[in-house]
């Protein structure tokens, strides 16, 4: 799933989920709403890590980097040369590991955001799920 979807849907799980939740002032609310739409978008960064695994150096995203325009535009070619296969389902692993761990530790300190993270995070895994199986 691309950049601009995944932040329309971590709009939408983060609204929801903030009117849900008990925040209790809307700086707070509002807070929530901007990491929500960003950790959606930016929980793909894992991406990363998992092509430099499967290609032996950091050359995809070296060219992200230095081309932030191809990044957000043809983002089906960031990856080239990576067995998409092995990339969806490693994706998904580091996604859990990652949530799984940001959630951990939001439950010690705010189990609130941690409830709003790990909520956010099922859409977007959700999301990437429907999108590989061709469904959405």
């Amino acid at each position: 799933m691309k950049s601009p979807e995944h932040a329309a849907l971590g709009a939408v799980a983060s609204g929801l989920l903030v009117a849900a939740l008990p925040v209790s002032v809307p700086t707070e609310a509002l807070a929530l709403f901007a990491y929500g739409v960003l950790l959606s978008v930016f929980i793909d960064l894992d991406h990363f890590a998992v092509a430099r695994y499967h290609a032996g150096d950091w050359s995809h995203f070296r060219r992200c980097v230095t081309d932030p325009k191809f990044a957000f535009t043809e983002q089906e070619q960031v990856f080239d040369g990576v067995d998409t296969g092995t990339l969806e389902t490693h994706r998904l692993l580091t996604h859990a590991l990652v949530g799984g761990a940001l959630v951990s530790g939001l439950a010690l300190v705010a189990p609130v955001y941690a409830v709003f993270t790990a909520g956010v995070l099922y859409v977007h895994v959700v999301a990437d799920l429907l999108r590989d199986g061709d469904i959405a």
